[in-house]
């Protein structure tokens, strides 16, 4: 490394003055009622994303006839490149401009959403809604991840990413199940994505007139990491995308992580409905299924954050991983409703020990002047993960079979909990201190 990054024992914040003259101070304590209406927003960002999870696959079944698994999976490809990208840029602009006029302009991207999903007339529109909606999500969920890690300060910086990721995927979970619900009673359009457009408009609402900018605790936390190396603690941002990627052992073992992880959800979202139904399950407990991990994952998260503020990241990363493989060698192997419910708790499970974790890694290290752009890195790896998984587990699954697929993404999720062991060092600054040395 070159520029500075996080030292292991970080200083005391004092409190500075805001730019509205507030006093600025750094805690979930001193931050409460904006972070837990942050938290709230988060939640309404997952309700949009789970409008899809239960819905989706079989509309592209049984609406538009798509009988290759490649092109039925062109929805997932679609959102999970646009996110990606819109993450890398989330992270420059929330620096450039703020951090609340990034989020109510992913809020203004879908407004269009859900009317696209629910009477778009052939296939085209449903991916064009997915490219929408991977714009919502990377400004959106990539943002709200920021603003709670300026709030936070770097002492609960695990609490606060577990507080964000359980809000929005218990969100998906609760959607994903409701949507099945409605979609036995009223069909598959339109009725369940009115859901989402609820979400989109109360989204919108309260990020206009109730957020508040949260850059200026990010400066104040900055402020008490002075930079000795002579102003390289603010590079570029091609620096930062190449130190995140590859040049920090710590960053680019989180970086494959997160994009191995998020190719599993790809798999959830789009393989698991589809082989589900292959073996005769009704909407109703499909949609169970579908929920059922994210509901895992989700409340999971509540207690694996505050977990590695306590014992550190590494470890619980790699336990996830490997967690996961296994899940997902369960689903393969499986047949019946019960064996896949454990499965599919396993891989929420497994998920909820990475998922906080892998961003806490990333503001361990990341120095404040650089680290939005650093989350928006690492998030254009991770949710790479989803392109990358709707292409394997599409031409893998035309070429051998669902089966087949769900292995061989097994197989890599083992590797990636591998790479993790290796490579990552501890980046919690007290797990880190409590480390031996020799």
């Amino acid at each position: 490394m070159t520029f500075e990054t996080r030292s292991p024992a970080h200083r005391p914040v004092p409190p500075s003055p805001s730019a509205g003259g507030r006093p600025i101070r750094l805690g979930l304590r001193a931050n409460l009622a904006q972070f837990g209406l942050l938290v709230a927003v988060n939640a309404l960002v997952g309700g949009v994303l789970g409008q899809e999870r239960t819905v989706l696959p079989l509309l592209a079944d049984r609406t538009f006839q798509l009988s290759a698994y490649t092109g039925a999976l062109t929805y997932i490809l679609a959102f999970g490149a646009t996110k990606a990208v819109t993450n890398f840029f989330a992270g420059t602009l929330s620096d450039r401009y703020g951090r609340k006029p990034v989020l109510v302009a992913g809020w203004l991207i879908a407004l269009p959403v859900p009317a696209m999903l629910a009477w778009g007339p052939t296939w085209g529109w449903i991916v064009a809604a997915n490219v929408l909606l991977g714009v919502n999500q990377g400004l959106t969920w990539s943002t709200t991840v920021i603003m709670k890690i300026d709030l936070a300060g770097p002492a609960r910086r695990g609490l606060a990413m577990g507080l964000n990721e359980a809000a929005g995927y218990l969100a998906v979970a609760g959607t994903a199940t409701a949507t099945g619900a409605i979609a036995a009673h009223w069909g598959l359009r339109p009725a369940p994505f009115l859901l989402g457009a609820a979400y989109v408009a109360l989204g919108l609402g309260l990020a206009a007139a109730a957020v508040r900018e949260t850059r200026g605790h990010a400066r104040a936390e900055a402020a008490a990491h002075p930079d000795p190396a002579g102003g390289q603690a603010r590079p570029g941002t091609a620096r930062i995308a190449r130190t995140v990627s590859l040049g920090d052992r710590a960053l680019s073992a989180a970086s494959w992580a997160g994009m191995i992880n998020n190719l599993n959800d790809a798999l959830a979202w789009g393989v698991f409905p589809l082989l589900y139904a292959a073996h005769g399950l009704d909407l109703g407990r499909i949609g169970i299924l579908a929920a059922l991990y994210p509901a895992v994952w989700g409340a999971g998260q509540l207690l694996t954050g505050w977990w590695s503020d306590h014992i550190g990241r590494k470890h619980l990363i790699t336990a996830g991983m490997l967690l996961q493989a296994a899940a997902l060698g369960m689903v393969a192997a499986g047949s019946t409703f019960p064996v896949w419910a454990v499965a599919q708790a396993l891989l929420g499970a497994g998920t909820a020990l990475v998922y906080p974790t892998l961003l806490a890694v990333i503001g361990d290290v990341a120095h404040p002047a650089w680290r939005a752009r650093a989350v928006g890195v690492y998030r254009l790896w991770r949710d790479g993960g989803f392109a990358i998984g709707a292409l394997v587990a599409g031409v893998l699954a035309d070429a051998y079979g669902l089966t087949a697929a769900i292995w061989a993404v097994a197989a890599l999720t083992a590797a990636a909990g591998a790479t993790v062991a290796i490579r990552m060092y501890e980046t919690h600054p007290r797990a880190a201190a409590e480390a031996p040395t020799g």
